[in-house]
């Protein structure tokens, strides 16, 4: 049997927030490795200017981040243990969080073709 889609019961923000964190967590400007195994600390997150921020070489639109300065969303995400807050400065994603399939990556982040 196929895994379950969002076993964890995640909304809308939260999984948007969450996909935002994970691709934070891969770039160098925004992550390094956390105290504990397999956990990256995400940190210098993004401002926007206009309607969207970049995150390497994806673009992201303002209204897809709400979460990112939204204490609700990190502390949901927090305790289904995906994250560990330090909101509004950073947060530490589990190895949990980095591996949860949001399956949002696609269309949250915008990449050009060429």
């Amino acid at each position: 049997m196929p895994p379950k889609k969002n076993p964890l019961g995640l909304n809308p923000l939260q999984l948007r927030t969450l996909t935002l964190m994970q691709e934070l967590a891969r770039l160098p400007d925004h992550s390094r490795p956390a105290e504990e195994p397999g956990a990256v600390l995400v940190s210098n997150l993004p401002q926007p200017h206009g309607d969207h921020f970049h995150l390497g070489e994806a673009v992201v639109l303002t209204r897809d981040a709400s979460g990112l300065g939204n204490e609700a969303a990190w502390v949901a995400l927090e305790r289904k243990g995906l994250i560990k807050s330090m909101f509004p400065r950073a947060a530490v994603l589990t190895a949990a969080g980095l591996a949860y399939d949001t399956g949002l990556a696609g269309s949250l982040l915008h990449r050009g073709d060429h």
